[in-house]
Parts: structure tokens; C-alpha cells; sequence
């Protein structure tokens, strides 16, 4: 025979009243932590900063498995490769050759100008380093790669979204009125891939001497009281017309 309990009024709503506080509680801490997770800096330089890191800058060059000199296209790409990397260089410059394929003969021929090229250009014999490579997919063209690392600038990625854009109770962006997280993000981005030196968005770039020459006349002519105007006489006989005087 079952014997039932009675249930104090009293105490069942004390029951329920505790876990309807203890709902609320996690609750509370459920968007807390949601809140936490998606909390950002107002600055978009700050939520995308541009970072400088080491990167591979490289040209590739196609050989034909008759062929083993140059074109006149690929001894520019050489020369300029060569150039570049007296500039922003920051270690030695590697190239990698394909061997056991039908073009391995004609890329040898092609590596010793390559070697030649730079040298000539000023790069040093010992920041040339040969690799030899097997093409992994013997129906592509193999090519002898040259690359280098260098400082580049980079920013991202972009295109994530931790918010809706719409209203929403848990949408703070669009409660306080800021900026949604991915903005800004592609300006810094692009930023990042135009800047010719990176190291100008650390610090800027030193003076070089003034043109001491120059400066001279024209403290003399200030000393004088002359104009201190660049006068331009040829400047007069490019117009076709005097209308207008």
C-alpha cells in the first residue's frame, strides 16, 4: 500500500521560487558569457591591425624542354627580382630547379643565367642557393622558382561576423550604435598590400641633407630682397593662346 506525502503549500512555493531564481541566474550567466565572446575595441585598428611578418616574394620561370637561354621577358623578371632584393631582401635568394624531367637540361642551361643575371646585378655568389625539386605531377610544366623572404604587412583575416546586423537584444553593436566587427577590416587589408615599405607604418622614414646649394640662393636672395620664386621660362612657350591677359 503506497502512502502519500502532503506537500505544504508554503514549501512548494519556496521550492519553485528557488528554481526560478536559479534560472535566472544562468541565464544571466549564458549572456554574460555570449556578451563576453563577441566584445571587441570601438578602434578598427585596433580589432585589424596591420602586422609585419616575413613573407616569400618570388618569380617563376618557364623552360622549355628545347630551350635553355632566356627570353627577353624572363631576364627582366631576373633583373627585377635582382633589384627588388637589394632593396627589401632579408635573406639569400633560393632557386629551385626541377630534375628527371624532359626540360631538366634546358632548365641547367637556363640556371647558369639566371646565376649570371644576379650576379651582375650585384647580388652576392654566396645569397644564390641552388634546391633541386621532382615535379610531384608530371603532366604540369616544370619551372625553376626563384624566391626570397622579405618584411611584408599583413591584416585579417576579414569576412567574420561573431553578431548579427539586425536588432537584437544580444546585438550590442546595434544597441549602442558601433561599429560592426568586420568593419574596417578590408581598408586595413588593402592598406597592407599597397605600402611599398612596411616599415613606414612603424616609424617614419629618416631626412635626407638638404640641398645646401639651392638653400644658399635662396637665403641670398631673402638677404637682398629679391622674390624668392622659381622663375620658369619655358614655361610661357607651351601656351597657344593669350586670351585671357
Amino acid at each position: 500500500m503506497t502512502t502519500k506525502v502532503p506537500v505544504h503549500p508554503l514549501r512548494a512555493l519556496r521550492v519553485a521560487a528557488a528554481l526560478f531564481s536559479l534560472s535566472l541566474v544562468l541565464g544571466a550567466c549564458t549572456h554574460a558569457a555570449e556578451t563576453a565572446a563577441v566584445s571587441y575595441p570601438d578602434d578598427y585598428r585596433l580589432r585589424h591591425p596591420i602586422a609585419l611578418q616575413e613573407a616569400d616574394q618570388s618569380v617563376v620561370i618557364f623552360v622549355g624542354h628545347a630551350r635553355g637561354a632566356l627570353s627577353a621577358a624572363q631576364r627582366a623578371d631576373v633583373l627585377g627580382l635582382a633589384q627588388t632584393w637589394l632593396r627589401e631582401g632579408t635573406g639569400a635568394i633560393s632557386a629551385d630547379v626541377p630534375v628527371g624531367t624532359p626540360n631538366a637540361a634546358a632548365a641547367a642551361d637556363s640556371l647558369r643565367e639566371i646565376q649570371a643575371l644576379l650576379s651582375a646585378a650585384g647580388v652576392p655568389p654566396n645569397d644564390i642557393v641552388v634546391r633541386r625539386y621532382h615535379p610531384q605531377d608530371p603532366r604540369q610544366m616544370a619551372a625553376i622558382r626563384l624566391n626570397y623572404p622579405k618584411i611584408s604587412a599583413v591584416a585579417g583575416p576579414c569576412g567574420l561576423w561573431p553578431e548579427d546586423l539586425g536588432p537584437s537584444i544580444k546585438n550590442k553593436s546595434y544597441l549602442e550604435n558601433k561599429s560592426y566587427y568586420n568593419f574596417g577590416c578590408a581598408y586595413q587589408r588593402n592598406m597592407a598590400a599597397m605600402v611599398d615599405n612596411p616599415s613606414d607604418l612603424v616609424q617614419p622614414r629618416p631626412e635626407t641633407p638638404a640641398y645646401t646649394k639651392r638653400r644658399t640662393e635662396g637665403f641670398e636672395k631673402y638677404r637682398t630682397g629679391a622674390t624668392t620664386a622659381t622663375t620658369y621660362p619655358e614655361a610661357e612657350k607651351a601656351k597657344l593662346s593669350d586670351t585671357g591677359k
